[in-house]
Formats: C-alpha cells, sequence, structure tokens
C-alpha cells in the first residue's frame, strides 16, 4: 500500500505495526485514542507541526 495525505492512521497502522515505530519517530504517540484511527496523515503531521512530504517518504520507504 502506497501512503499519502489522506491515508488514515489507522490505515498505517493496519497496514504494518512496524509503522508505529516511524509515526512515534514524528511525535505520533495517541494510537489508542479513537480520532486516531480517522486522522488522517495530513492532519496528524498539520498538528504535530511534521513535515508531511518528509514522513510520507519515511512510511512510503523512499529514502
Amino acid at each position: 500500500m502506497k501512503f499519502n495525505k489522506d491515508t488514515t492512521i489507522g490505515e498505517v497502522l493496519k497496514a504494518d505495526k512496524k509503522n508505529a515505530e516511524i509515526l512515534q519517530g514524528f511525535g505520533f504517540h495517541c494510537f489508542g485514542c479513537p480520532m486516531s484511527q480517522m486522522e488522517t496523515l495530513e492532519e496528524g503531521a498539520e498538528v504535530h507541526e511534521v513535515d508531511l512530504d518528509f514522513l510520507l517518504k519515511k512510511l512510503n520507504k523512499e529514502d
């Protein structure tokens, strides 16, 4: 699965549990929160003041 700005955090975690480590590295920590399952990567990046393009590169393993 290729992730994009509209992918939800829940979808990222469902695709591969190891993605949690990447998200945690960007300051995403509340995976148990029901809202995080519906929140998009774009929304999360905005809340956590993260560069969305860089986050997507890491999740899509585009080093």
